[in-house]
């Protein structure tokens, strides 16, 4: 008996040497899909119809209430002027509204001779009939604006426009993927993944002088074009 479990053991270890000389299976790695990447651009240039005002009132005073009264009547009147040249209440907002103290100093002896306290209010103004662009900044600096920071221009639908901006920018990135494919001697496959992105701004106008000049002397001011902006980026299987 104990020569039969030897000899069966002695068999288990030739197979096992046998099969551990034999030569390997090579070794596959998972399939992977080879892909190409590749960036579009899409550009429309629309006109536009609106714009919106950054004005300011900045006031001053001994006493904090003095200042914030005077602040507050010069606001009142600008907003009181605006809807009475028909722009409406949802137009007018108020962007910004500061209280802060600040210390007189006397240039002569270097020390402090008193305090007096500011307010700023800044109110953005939409402007959705640009012919009347000149008459609203004169308006609201008869009014009591004393700072008109920048005005910008944008257009009250653009959904049009970006659609557009899309399509031509997806039409990019395939022609640039065509081109890159052929030159590499490949086929191009499914497209595996897609993103789609707007990266405009709208165009700004803005006068150094704080809009002070341009409203008072009545210096046109031209709206120019905007250009709507879509980038994807997309990614093709290679077959």
């Amino acid at each position: 008996m104990s020569k039969k479990l030897n000899l069966l053991f002695v068999s288990i270890l030739i197979l096992g040497a046998l099969a551990a000389c034999s030569p390997k299976a090579p070794f596959t790695s998972p399939d992977s899909s080879r892909t190409l990447s590749v960036n579009g651009i899409g550009r429309v240039t629309v006109v536009p119809n609106m714009a919106t005002i950054n004005v300011g009132v900045h006031s001053e005073a001994e006493v904090v209430t003095d200042a914030l009264e005077a602040n507050s009547a010069q606001a009142n009147a600008i907003s009181q002027v605006l809807q009475k040249m028909g722009i409406e209440e949802k137009d007018i907002q108020t962007s910004n509204f500061n209280i802060y103290p600040n210390d007189r100093w006397n240039p002569m002896t270097g020390e402090v001779e008193g305090r007096y306290f500011a307010v700023e209010n800044t109110v953005n103004v939409t402007v959705r009939d640009l012919s009347t662009l000149g008459e609203v900044l004169n308006a609201v600096v008869e009014a009591g604006a004393n700072s008109i920071y920048g005005i910008s221009f944008n257009v009250d639908d653009r959904s049009a426009a970006i659609a557009e901006a899309r399509d031509l920018a997806i039409a990019d990135a395939k022609v640039k993927a065509e081109a890159i494919a052929a030159s590499a001697g490949v086929k191009l496959g499914e497209i595996i993944s897609i993103s789609v992105y707007e990266s405009s701004t709208p165009i700004g106008f803005y006068d150094g002088m704080g809009g002070m000049m341009a409203a008072e002397m009545d210096v046109p001011i031209a709206a120019g074009t905007l250009s709507v902006v879509m980038e994807c980026n997309v990614s093709y299987a290679i077959k």
